[in-house]
């Protein structure tokens, strides 16, 4: 399997990256924002044709840190997207953060390639664009985040989607669940970074300490099933053990179970419908914290509100949504506003931004941009 990989220096990257070495897989791409010298030390290791950098600069800096190698550095979107549609590549393991990584999902689509999917915001703000492409070309696109990769392994249970009664996606309630609106308002970049279960990005681990998080993989789930909103649940699991299940038309219920290693999803997307050997760590039933369940805190965490309202009104709801979230959190990830503000400021994008139904991409980039103006034009409370 040849695999082109975008976004390979963040955290899914770099697990990614560890899959692709463990089941000997080659990497024919590799893509970053402007971590050079991370990118270099993995192009000298898997030595892919293709070395992508979005920032301009670090291109430069990294052809000169290459110059040695029949690596070929390219930049800017434009280079993302050869990445995401490169001939001998056969997947395209979308593992950028935001935005970004739509165009290039839907190119990789257009391709005809296998899309492994770690990059919620494509299917968040243009999942009926980027599902009518997977069926136009008759390409797969398969999950990566834990909870959607659980789904769609249960989901194989089933000869039709007709007989689910219902999605439950599990929630570990982030750092700061049982806590209420007013104690966690102020709560530091580092409190909101310290995730009881998972290891991730700074971006996605705020979106899970607001509770955001599972919002867009509520949406998701939306989009890559074709479920309507009324046959999709939320539940708090604590201990991340559970990652999501599948109730059926005869009340069956089925569960995916594993350790919270996100190395086991990223393999599976990559080499379904088979199951191989990886670097995943087992999960020892016998030394596992009892499992527990609750509903989540819809007062106390106001974006899955936002959140669960946006996939209700669909069109460009959703992707002013996203937009404004993302603008939100890089402020409090600049220590620029408290960590409250978050949804104050998403509420008042959704309130002021106006919603296209049926959108094309256009429509979807226009609310993006709209929705990211009205959240940093926030006045405050």
């Amino acid at each position: 399997m040849t695999i082109s990989l975008l976004g390979s220096t963040g955290s899914i990257g770099r697990q990614s990256l560890e899959v692709i070495a463990a089941c000997g897989m080659t990497a024919a791409a590799l893509t970053a924002n402007r971590d050079e010298a991370r990118l270099e030390e993995q192009c000298r290791r898997f030595g892919p044709r293709l070395a992508v950098m979005m920032d301009e600069r670090a291109a430069a800096g990294l052809r000169v840190r290459l110059a040695d190698t029949p690596v070929r550095v390219a930049s800017g979107m434009e280079g993302l997207l050869e990445a995401a549609s490169l001939e001998e590549a056969d997947t395209v393991l979308t593992a950028v953060v935001g935005m970004v990584g739509l165009r290039p999902t839907l190119a990789a689509l257009e391709a005809g390639k296998r899309v492994a999917l770690a990059n919620k915001e494509t299917l968040v703000c243009a999942g009926e664009l980027v599902m009518e492409a997977a069926d136009r070309r008759g390409a797969e696109l398969l999950p990566v985040d834990s909870e959607h990769s659980a789904l769609f392994q249960c989901l194989q249970g089933c000869r039709s989607h007709g007989e689910v009664k219902r999605l439950i996606l599990t929630a570990s309630g982030g750092p700061f669940f049982g806590m209420n609106r007013e104690a966690v308002y102020h709560a530091t970049r580092e409190q909101a970074l310290k995730h009881p279960n998972w290891s991730m990005g700074a971006k996605i681990t705020v979106d899970s300490a607001t509770l955001m998080n599972k919002g867009l993989e509520f949406i998701e789930a939306m989009r890559l099933y074709r479920m309507p909103p009324e046959k999709i649940s939320i539940v708090v699991h604590r201990e991340s053990i559970i990652h999501s299940l599948v109730e059926y038309c005869d009340n069956a219920v089925l569960a995916q179970l594993g350790a919270p290693d996100m190395r086991l999803p990223i393999q599976y997307a990559l080499t379904w419908p088979e199951r191989v050997p990886g670097p995943a760590q087992t999960l020892d039933l016998l030394h596992c914290p009892p499992l527990t369940f609750q509903e989540p805190d819809y007062e106390a965490f106001p974006c899955l509100s936002l959140a669960l309202a946006a996939a209700k009104t669909g069109g460009t709801a959703t992707a002013v949504l996203n937009g404004a979230n993302e603008a939100a959190v890089g402020l409090f990830l600049e220590g620029r506003i408290p960590f409250g503000e978050i949804a104050e400021r998403v509420a008042w994008a959704l309130e002021r931004t106006a919603v296209v139904q049926k959108p094309a991409l256009e429509d979807v980039l226009t609310a993006d941009a709209a929705a990211r103006a009205a959240a940093l034009a926030y006045p405050g409370a």
